[in-house]
């Protein structure tokens, strides 16, 4: 089994001359290793249509880079830099995925491109989700989701490392996780799953399972 995976741009300043680079965070490494699955990484905008087609799903990993306002109809608040522009690459991919009837995960960037890509918009900035000493919040499941199949409870502790999240929901998705304050934390729609945590930081191997056990085989 082959899953494509979304590496992210990153910017150093004080390595120069190699400031620019794709990454991937290494847990995903070892979560896949220890599946057994072979992750393709995807940096480059070419041949997006033959790593679909030699792919069996699509992961939309988080991202330093926020969505640019302009793809869902709003201008920036408060002067704020986009330095990259990820959301071209992003949505060519989860669309060929989409079109080919291929599951998609999207963590964290990935829940809020995947609602904009399908016609939703975003909270521009939000308070207290950036949660950097890694404390944890309670979110509630919807229990018809894929999140309930995963937890087997109506709630769960997430940890948060956001600033945006998404505002209006895009159509035809659902809601399936909420935070008590009222973000939105999962959605979803047919073979598309998307959560505003990270579940690899927590090296929650059982919710990459079962995406693959119930999504993919």
């Amino acid at each position: 089994m082959k899953i494509a995976i979304i590496e992210r741009i990153e910017y150093c300043e004080q390595d120069k001359p190699f400031s620019k680079r794709y990454c991937l965070d290494n847990s995903f490494k070892d979560i896949f290793d220890e599946l057994g699955i072979l992750l393709i990484p995807v940096v480059s905008e070419k041949n997006l249509a033959e790593i679909c087609n030699m792919c069996d799903g699509l992961i939309v990993t988080g991202s330093v880079n926020d969505v640019h306002p302009k793809y869902y109809g709003e201008e920036p608040i408060n002067d704020k830099e986009y330095k990259f522009d990820e959301y071209g690459l992003v949505k060519s991919l989860v669309q060929l995925f989409a079109n080919s009837h291929k599951p998609i995960l999207g963590i964290c960037a990935g829940i809020q491109e995947i609602n904009v890509i399908f016609g939703g918009t975003l909270h521009q900035q939000i308070p207290n989700h950036n949660l950097r000493d890694q404390s944890k919040h309670e979110v509630e499941l919807d229990p018809s989701s894929f999140l309930h199949q995963v937890y087997k409870k109506n709630i769960v502790e997430v940890n948060s490392y956001h600033k945006q999240a998404v505002k209006d929901l895009a159509p035809n998705f659902k809601i399936t996780a909420m935070s008590k304050d009222g973000i939105i934390e999962g959605i979803e729609k047919d073979n598309i799953v998307a959560v505003q945590w990270h579940p690899e930081a927590l090296y929650d191997i059982q919710f990459f399972k079962v995406f693959i056990e119930k999504m993919i085989r």
